[in-house]
């Protein structure tokens, strides 16, 4: 305690712990010192410092190491990723430099052999001149004055052949020439028969050597070079040992005739530019089509060459992609050209792809450089849709009208799909909704292309979007929808023309509906691949069942009608509201309509609450409406009258004040209270059965319902079976009901009083109240 107070004390009056910067250094470097040892001993090092630390500090000690070693793998990783190009450009860089260092090698391994062989000869001459007996000629023995052999002349004529041969340009010969040389200076040497002829005669085969290889890459690198005599250059640079550098030039002289032929082509800013696309496709693939081709047939599979050639291929593709989307994509792209920027695409895979033959798989660098501008395109094309749809219903009349005879931009019909001709799907829509449609298919005709860029999935979900917000748009159109139901920050939401009559609510789910079911369904299997095989199969199903072959589709279409259920959900709301409450916010329906018939009314003519007579005429007018705007799709109808009965429903058994008066009010619910709300849940069930739109959710409610209604009676110490009369009696009341809300003739039943409950409770209206309670 007493050395942390000291420390603390230095480090507050600002004087340093201990001594000077350089005694610290000094101190360093000698402690470092024992790592430089040639005899450094890690494990005796560890030991030796691991006995001054407890079990604490060893333990953090090992955690501190652990973290420096995955901070190093990570930081390793992430150089060897950022560094991934120049790391294959460097490993090419030492394949040059090792090359080249073998030719500087053998060099100088000749030029030692020429001076020891030089050497040595003098030093044999020098040691063979003695004195002959008789007289000498000119000072020189007869060794020296003989001829010379017949190797001894070729070798001396062999500089001026190979000249000669090189003027000439006669590369194959001046091969031939120069490997006999070389083969008689080797037999020469290998016999040690070496004479300063052929010692002489090896450094000018070397001279020739090199001076050949200079000629042939000048050949090579000449844009008049082209065909045969490339070849023939490169294969003999090749023969001579230096393959890395002619290889190289081989790519770069295909380069440089690629580039003389770009300069005959020029865009245009306002040409097509799927012409331009194409036409430069065709200059930079047949290049690297016959470089790839002249690379095998001198080169081989060698990897080191084959990985060169992917290299500089690679290149040459990215450099085009870039001339693309510089001078005919940018242009589309911005302006949601999106079927311009599809076909040039498509042109320029189509030609890439052709490289594939050939072992260059360039088509997904294509790919990745042209999807984000393609992306660009799409989200044009797509907010285009979503603002015009928006300003067309801003319009709408929410007038259901049969679709107008209209043909496409480009001249093609709107009524193809899959490749053949359909006939045309006569639906009722209003007119912004017939307008959205014919932009759909518009849209799918041109997305054809993008299946190949793996953009189906995100352009499925762009126009999802797109009828989410259209969606928007005829929830807004529903009067008195509420605003949070709705994202008003979306862009297609503005003012709209409210729907203001029931047809013309109605109106609004048949758009919506027929689009999610049939129409945008339909259109979105122009995405969908199918082989030839499978072809005529699928044209011979219906187009329900080829979109359920496809889980992605189905995926999308379920997507679609849940948008659809948000409409549908708002109008039962709508319409539920509009039956329950007043326009001053007074309720319809509430328990005192009950619990007051008993003692406040002398004589009752039993039938159905106001409410609920108002519920069956709304639903009447409904299926009247439904009937003749789902046309083949009364399942949907069906379904709607459903839902809004369900909500009026659900609203009543989750009205807690409503039950809070039956159940605890200060006045109880009496045996005519409880009659009628029986008759008015009998006569729900009765007009819903009747339609065929009960639901099970919808029974069990009910019954639900009228078990806490007898619940609440018998809380009384009254029995409720004894106050109800039969079935029969309500079923009787509720057919009568029906008919005269109907506009119908009153049925006659008899002497029996429809209005007098007198009968008694037999065994079979008991045990029927008592399985709606149970069920």
């Amino acid at each position: 305690m007493a050395s942390m107070k000291s420390s603390r004390s230095r480090a507050h009056s600002g004087t340093p712990a201990r001594g000077n910067p350089k005694e610290n250094t000094t101190k360093l470097e000698e402690n470092l010192n024992v790592f430089k040892s040639a005899n450094f001993d890690a494990d005796g090092y560890v030991q030796s410092k691991s006995h001054s630390l407890d079990e604490k500090e060893l333990r953090q000690l090992c955690t501190n190491l652990l973290d420096l070693k995955k901070v190093s793998a990570e930081e390793m990783r992430r150089s060897v990723y950022a560094n991934y190009k120049a790391f294959i450009r460097t490993s090419k860089e030492i394949s040059d430099l090792e090359g080249e260092l073998s030719s500087i090698k053998n060099l100088l391994s000749t030029q030692a052999t020429l001076i020891h062989g030089l050497a040595g000869g003098v030093q044999i001459d020098s040691s063979s001149i003695t004195v002959p007996d008789g007289p000498t000629t000119n000072g020189f023995c007869n060794d020296e004055a003989r001829d010379p052999s017949e190797l001894e002349k070729w070798l001396i004529d062999f500089p001026a052949l190979l000249d000669v041969l090189l003027a000439e340009r006669r590369v194959n010969e001046a091969l031939e020439t120069l490997e006999e040389g070389e083969r008689l200076a080797s037999e020469a040497k290998e016999s040690k028969t070496l004479s300063p002829v052929v010692l002489l005669s090896q450094t000018a085969i070397t001279g020739c050597r090199q001076k050949l290889a200079n000629q042939l890459a000048e050949v090579a690198c000449q844009p008049s070079t082209r065909g045969v005599e490339l070849r023939t250059a490169i294969s003999a640079l090749k023969r001579l040992g230096d393959g890395p550098r002619a290889h190289t030039l081989l790519l770069n002289a295909h380069l440089l005739r690629f580039q003389y032929n770009m300069q005959s082509l020029r865009p245009s800013g306002t040409s097509y530019g799927g012409s331009y696309t194409a036409a430069l496709s065709q200059l930079v693939f047949s290049a690297v089509a016959l470089a790839a081709s002249d690379s095998l047939a001198i080169f081989g599979k060698e990897p080191s060459y084959t990985s060169e050639l992917v290299m500089w291929a690679t290149k040459q593709t990215e450099a085009f992609a870039l001339l693309v989307k510089r001078h005919a994509l940018a242009s589309s792209a911005a302006a949601g050209g999106l079927r311009a920027a599809a076909e040039c695409v498509q042109i320029a895979l189509g030609h890439c792809s052709l490289l594939e033959a050939r072992g260059l798989a360039l088509c997904p660098v294509l790919m990745k450089l042209f999807r984000p501008i393609v992306e660009q395109a799409l989200e044009a094309n797509l907010k285009r849709i979503e603002e015009s749809t928006a300003a067309l219903a801003a319009a709408d009349d929410w007038e259901l009208t049969y679709p107008p005879t209209v043909s496409r931009q480009s001249g093609r019909s709107s009524s193809t799909a899959l490749g053949t001709a359909i006939p045309a799907y006569h639906h009722k829509l209003s007119s912004s909704a017939h307008q959205f449609n014919l932009m759909v298919q518009d849209f799918f005709e041109d997305v054809g292309p993008l299946l190949s860029m793996q953009l189906g999935g995100k352009t499925l979900e762009g126009l999802y979007q797109v009828f989410n917000s259209y969606v928007n748009m005829l929830m807004k159109a529903l009067p008195g929808t509420m605003e949070e139901e709705v994202n008003l920050e979306a862009p297609g939401n503005r003012n709209v023309r409210m729907a203001e009559t029931e047809a013309q609510q109605i109106a609004l789910l048949a758009n919506a509906s027929l689009l999610a079911d049939e129409l945008l369904p339909r259109a979105a299997m122009k995405l969908v691949p199918l082989n030839q095989a499978n072809y005529e199969d699928d044209t011979r199903r219906k187009p329900s069942e080829r979109q359920n072959r496809h889980p992605e589709q189905r995926e999308w279409k379920r997507r679609l009608l849940s948008s659809v259920e948000r409409l549908k959900d708002s109008f039962c709301q709508q319409h539920a509201l509009d039956i329950i409450f007043t326009e001053d916010g007074e309720s319809h329906l509430c328990a005192d309509m009950y619990i007051d018939m008993d003692g406040n009314v002398d004589e009752i003519e039993w039938f159905p609450s106001p409410i609920f007579q108002d519920l069956y005429a709304k639903l009447n007018r409904i299926a009247t409406i439904a009937a003749e705007m789902f046309v083949g799709r009364e399942r949907f109808a069906t379904a709607l009258l459903m839902r809004l009965t369900e909500t009026v429903i659900v609203w009543l058994s989750e009205d807690q004040s409503f039950w809070d008066d039956i159940e605890e009010g200060t006045r109880p619910l009496g045996p005519l209270g409880l009659q009628q709300f029986y008759l008015d849940m009998k006569f729900v069930i009765c007009f819903v059965s009747q339609g065929r739109y009960l639901s099970r959710n919808l029974r069990r409610v009910i019954n639900e319902i009228i078990s806490k209604a007898v619940s609440a009676f018998a809380a009384t110490g009254m029995d409720p079976y004894s106050e109800l009369p039969e079935d029969d009696w309500f079923t009787d009341i509720c057919q009568e009901a029906m008919e005269r809300l109907s506009g119908g003739q009153k049925v006659a039943h008899g002497d029996r009083d429809l209005y007098s409950p007198t009968a008694s409770v037999s065994a079979q209206s008991i045990s029927s109240i008592r399985s709606h309670g149970s069920s």
